[in-house]
């Protein structure tokens, strides 16, 4: 089932006696979610990616624009008729209930031709726990379950209407960073195996990019950009994209175009093409240094963590956003610990230009690329 949001915006009233003036938590959202994927909405707190999750859920109504599932304006449709199936951060679960109970509850409220059985709402439940493999805990309540799974239960509880759209806001936000790996990983599995079209909320980038077939990256309730999490990591429209994404974050640089070189500081560290002499914003991602006795940016060397198949070397430049800057390199290249300094050459696809004012991209070529 697609989801299509048509110039979609949510306002809501001023609180308090100095504020009257509206907030808009989201505007003009416009995206096309495809039929059996999952898509990510990606941002920091506050950018509108929960509000637009129950916009698509029902919960609220959008104060202008439309919602289609399919061919379907859903858009004054009530929640319960939408065929959505929700997970909520904190679960929901009913304390007092049993897993199987707590899975069957949204069946006991079908009617008419959807109202099942009392075998048939238990088979159902058990087709829901089996395939995110907790039928061995279907006679536990939630409080004698880990925090996985309880958010196992709380999938199981959504699926289990068999719904066109599946919504999970921030559904890893309360596991340790072991089960959220492991749950993360459930999801993907879930998802590809029911072919549900499923939204996921977060504000995790490394989760996003990991399972999403597409992210939405959401700024201020704007969508700043989407694709697939690659394409996007690779070619970000602006610096809030750039920073938002990668780990360790892009190193961000004042520099400046003159005479066809991106010069950092006084250095002249990379020679470029097509962008007038003007002060800029270079950032470089960290896999994007080549340790190089005799390159062009020379760096104050702090230390070097080894972490295995790759070297985090700890620098520190005049001209860096950040105290310290963190170059990836591979274990096998050497950095002379004795040093004070260490010297690194480009990667031109790792690096990107922004204006300084409106940190809008500027594109460019290497020279000497076609």
């Amino acid at each position: 089932m697609k989801i299509t949001l048509e110039h979609v915006t949510k306002k809501f009233p001023g609180r308090g006696r100095k504020r009257h003036e509206e907030v808009t938590a989201v505007s003009g959202f416009d995206f096309e979610f495809p039929d059996g994927k999952l898509v990510g909405l990606l941002g920091p707190s506050g950018c509108g990616k929960s509000t637009t999750l129950n916009l698509i859920c029902g919960l609220i109504r959008p104060t202008e624009g439309r919602i289609r599932f399919g061919n379907d304006d859903v858009t004054e449709l009530a929640p319960e008729h939408r065929g959505v199936g929700m997970v909520f951060q904190n679960y929901a679960l009913y304390p007092h209930l049993t897993v199987k109970k707590n899975i069957m509850f949204p069946l006991e409220n079908l009617k008419g031709e959807q109202k099942l059985s009392r075998a048939g709402m238990e088979e159902r439940a058990l087709e829901a726990a089996r395939l995110v493999q907790i039928e061995p805990l279907m006679d536990r309540r939630p409080g004698e379950l880990s925090g996985g799974q309880q958010q196992r239960v709380a999938i199981a509880r959504a699926l289990v209407k068999m719904p066109r759209v599946l919504l999970l806001d921030e559904p890893l936000s309360n596991l340790d960073a072991r089960l959220r790996l492991q749950t993360r990983e459930e999801i993907r599995r879930i998802q590809k195996q029911t072919g549900i079209t499923t939204v996921f909320v977060t504000h995790d980038q490394d989760e996003a990019m990991s399972i999403s077939d597409l992210i939405v990256v959401m700024k201020d309730g704007v969508v700043q950009q989407t694709g697939r999490p690659q394409d996007v990591y690779d070619d970000p429209v602006n610096l809030f994209v750039a920073q938002f994404l990668g780990t360790p974050p892009i190193n961000v640089f004042r520099g400046s175009v003159r005479q066809g070189q991106l010069c950092i500081g006084d250095a002249p560290v990379l020679p470029i093409q097509g962008v007038p002499d003007q002060e800029v914003i270079a950032g470089i991602r960290p896999e994007g240094f080549v340790p190089d006795g005799s390159g062009p940016l020379c760096c104050k060397l702090d230390r070097v963590e080894v972490m295995g198949r790759d070297i985090s070397v700890i620098s520190s430049h005049e001209c860096c956003q950040a105290p310290a800057l963190r170059s990836i390199i591979h274990s096998e290249l050497c950095v002379d610990l004795n040093s004070d300094t260490v010297r690194f050459s480009l990667k031109p696809d790792k690096v990107f230009l922004f204006q300084s004012k409106t940190q809008e991209r500027i594109r460019f070529e290497a020279a000497g690329t076609q």
